[in-house]
């Protein structure tokens, strides 16, 4: 098993090694938690290894050769790091293709039907996802506020703040205020024109100079300004080179930049065609400047502002009208959005409503799918700590604080979630239940853009319809998946036999430790050598045994210890026979058509492709392991040596059938009892390969694990020798 190094730099080198090295990579790329890889050869990904590396929250192999690794928050660091390794210079490949590029690679050998559809999305999504840090940042800000507002300190929301507090609003407002220009830059980029001049272009509608036209008491000749008498809005118009020019408040706006930049697009790649390269770099941004400020002032300014409001009074109706059907359908929505990048839309939506209307009614139904992915989180933290497993309570620790508190759920989703498909449907039921209990109690509305998260909990109003539906979406999802576990039951007693494994491992090599450290006397001496000689006996009285029931077994490989007739060893005093635990062909591990056993994760070993379906004991010992589906063996012997038998591949999934089963955990076995008789066939008709596998889960403690291949065997004899 590899041993992670520490340090970024080491985890950057660990998961360059553990996808197939640098002249595998065609494309490197991430986001706000994950390195998105896009491969030459997906097969060539060490998966196991990349999962128990120390960092690595979790994998998500794609199809396409695509596979993402699940950081967190120290992405951009990874990313960094592995581009900067020697061998990625050395490899041609560091200089990583743009999301697009490879989404674009990835579409061209789909070739699907709708691909203006995913153009369409990605656009949306790749327009705001960069935006994801600082939309975090001012959310948080506003949460601190919001608390102090709640407790009396200051009144948040008061028309005559403070310097103070009027500088502390400019510190979140900044971000929603001139979110325009950041999305402008990011659509630019994404449609491969210069972002600056996308962002040129929207800066100069919220300019001062255009803004201070709205103030009807500016004294600007030319302004006039009226008040819509149905809406109670004032509308002002100006007269720009003799023609009439809507004036409009462009900050906060979303979909105004994403309609500009679709047209500057068009305008900005027209100019490179039609002037020569080496002047390009003048003539283009100003003809695109030039053109596209009149344009989006006089057409695509007022036409964004007036879709965006359609739509969210659109939404607003349907939230009036049909609250239960709307409250309920966010929640359930959001689940399989996220997952692909397609919650984007929604969150300008909330961004809109708020410039627009003055409050966000989607928000409120939104956090009983956030808590509700957090409650599961919850769920599987509680379990890991009753199974005591470390790898996934660390995991599922570090994404439930990242949800909690700051109302991120990527990390819950690809860590976890996405990896157990008996998680999603009870955290479903955790979204509905939240829907409901917000659409019966009347919505629940916020007057500011907030990341979900319980910091943000005071901004959500009416406070105690928001808490109890996101408390009962926590505690259902928690519940229901602490009950029911998020692992099968044949999962479950893989995970807990290899967990016992490892436990039974690292206490034998603690004992070992113990006996080292005392064994200063001659007593000690002897008495170990004692019983290591009455190991070797055991084993050899067993092999001379089967010789006389079975015949001799085939000769010991050349260089493998010489031993009985029957092929048992005669061993040295700190060395172990294992036998085989079934007769056959014996193989090298590397033959396995199994990475983790192939790759040596669970120990040195052999595999044997079995003969019949009798299934003995290779070694005297402890079962510290019964697999209740039969297929899966664990014994320590009295030296602390984890032995691992496991009866096919993938035979976990036949949940017991055609395994028989004759011994039962914490039983003392002897080499050579009888452990289960299992029907081949069976196995074989379930398209499970047959061959059964014997490792040493504690290689890495012993001085030596010998294998013993390239013959054919009867149960008994010699396989594999320790060497303590």
């Amino acid at each position: 098993m590899n041993t992670p190094t520490p340090g970024i730099d080491g985890l950057a080198e660990e998961i360059l090694r553990d996808v197939g090295g640098a002249e595998n990579i065609e494309s490197l790329t991430h986001c706000a938690t994950r390195l998105r890889f896009q491969l030459h050869d997906g097969s060539k990904v060490d998966q196991a290894a990349l999962d128990a590396l120390d960092g690595v929250m979790g994998t998500v192999p794609q199809s396409g050769d695509r596979f993402q690794i699940v950081i967190g928050g120290a992405v951009a660091n990874v990313h960094s790091k592995i581009i900067n390794l020697p061998s990625m210079s050395r490899s041609g490949a560091a200089r990583p293709k743009s999301d697009a590029e490879v989404k674009a690679a990835v579409r061209a050998k789909s070739r699907g039907r709708f691909a203006w559809l995913d153009n369409f999305f990605e656009y949306l999504s790749d327009s705001f996802r960069p935006l994801l840090g600082v939309l975090l940042g001012a959310s948080l800000i506003i949460a601190i506020a919001s608390v102090l507002d709640a407790l009396g300190v200051v009144d948040f929301r008061a028309e005559d703040k403070s310097a103070t507090w009027v500088f502390v609003d400019a510190m979140w407002r900044s971000v929603l205020y001139f979110l325009p220009i950041m999305v402008a830059y990011n659509a630019a980029k994404k449609l491969q024109i210069d972002p600056w001049v996308g962002a040129t272009v929207m800066a100069a509608v919220m300019t001062p100079n255009f803004t201070g036209m709205l103030n009807p008491d500016s004294g600007i000749p030319g302004v006039t300004c009226s008040t819509n008498s149905t809406l109670g809005t004032q509308q002002c118009v100006a007269d720009v080179f003799g023609l009439p020019l809507q004036l409009n408040d462009y900050g906060g706006q979303v979909f105004v930049p994403l309609l500009m930049v679709a047209l500057l697009a068009l305008v900005h790649k027209g100019l490179q065609r039609v002037f020569p390269e080496n002047i390009q770099l003048v003539f283009v941004p100003f003809f695109s400047m030039l053109i596209m400020i009149p344009v989006t002032a006089f057409l695509v300014g007022p036409l964004g502002v007036w879709a965006g409001n359609g739509i969210g009074e659109g939404l607003a109706w349907l939230n009036d009208n049909a609250p239960l059907v709307f409250a309920i359908f966010i929640p359930l929505l959001y689940p399989f959005l996220v997952p692909l990048g397609l919650h984007w839309p929604l969150n300008a939506l909330m961004l809109q409503n708020i410039n627009t209307i003055g409050y966000d009614f989607i928000q409120g139904p939104m956090g009983a799918w956030n808590f509700a992915c957090f409650g599961a989180t919850a769920g599987v933290l509680l379990l890991s700590i009753r199974h005591r497993e470390p790898l996934m309570r660390q995991t599922a620790t570090g994404a439930l604080a990242a949800g909690l508190f700051g109302g991120i759920s990527e990390p819950s989703l690809y860590g976890i979630h996405l990896r157990f498909k008996r998680i999603y449907p009870r955290m479903l039921v955790g979204c509905l239940v939240g829907g409901v209990i917000v659409g019966v109690l009347g919505g629940v509305d916020t007057e500011v853009f907030a990341f979900t998260s319980v910091l943000t909990i005071p901004v959500f109003s009416p406070v105690g319809v928001y808490l109890i539906a996101i408390t009962a979406a926590f505690v259902t999802s928690m519940v229901l998946v602490y009950l029911s576990d998020y692992r099968t039951r044949e999962e479950r007693a893989q995970a807990n036999a290899e967990r016992d494994a490892a436990e039974a491992a690292a206490r034998g090599a603690a004992t070992d430790a113990g006996i080292d450290a005392d064994a200063d006397t001659d007593t000690d001496r002897e008495t170990a050598a004692a019983d290591d000689r009455e190991l070797v006996t055991v084993g050899a009285a067993y092999a001379e045994a089967t010789a006389d029931a079975t015949g001799p077994a085939t000769a010991a490989p050349r260089g493998a210890p010489t031993g009985t007739a029957s092929g048992a060893p005669a061993a040295a005093a700190n060395s172990t026979a294992l036998c085989a635990p079934v007769a056959g062909r014996v193989t090298g591990l590397d033959k396995v058509e199994d990475p983790v056993f192939s790759s040596r994760a669970l120990g040195e070993g052999v595999g044997i492709e079995p003969a019949d379906g009798r299934v003995v004991a290779p070694v005297d010992g402890e079962l510290i392991t019964v697999a209740d589906t039969g297929h899966a063996f664990g014994i320590r012997t009295m030296h602390g040596i984890e032995v691992l038998i496991h009866i096919g591949i993938d035979t976990v999934q036949m949940q017991g059938e055609g395994f028989d089963v004759h011994v039962a955990p914490g039983q003392r076995v002897s080499s050579g009892d009888l452990l289960a008789e299992v029907d081949l066939d069976a196995i074989r008709a379930a398209n499970h390969p047959t061959v059964t596998l014997m490792t040493v889960l504690n290689t890495a403690d012993l001085a030596a694990v010998e294998p013993h291949t390239g013959q054919d065997v009867t149960a008994g004899a010699l396989v594999v020798t320790v060497r303590r």
